[in-house]
């Protein structure tokens, strides 16, 4: 499923206007990416979370030349399904 198949399947689901499901779908990932950018833990009760987590500096190797490479800390965005969602998988 694509964005588009997403936005259509979330209209006829809601029954909205495909416009107005664009639109819904373009806040929800707006208020997430705002709220992970500002610090902040997003929780989705059912569903799972979203968060930022540092990842520490760590030393690599190019494929190509074999020549080590160091690759700098960073932050990076998570989403952890909840146990009660993941339940309906199995």
């Amino acid at each position: 499923m694509n964005k588009g198949e997403l936005i259509k399947a979330m209209a006829d689901k809601a029954g909205f206007t495909n416009k107005d499901a664009a639109t819904a779908y373009e806040a929800f990932v707006d208020v997430i990416t705002e709220a992970l950018k500002a610090g902040e833990k997003v929780q989705l009760a059912g569903f799972g979370s979203f968060e930022v987590k540092d990842v520490a500096a760590k030393t690599g190797i190019n494929p190509k030349t074999q020549e080590k490479v160091e690759i700098p800390a960073c932050k990076k965005p998570v989403m952890k399904f909840g146990n009660a969602y993941k339940e309906l998988f199995n």
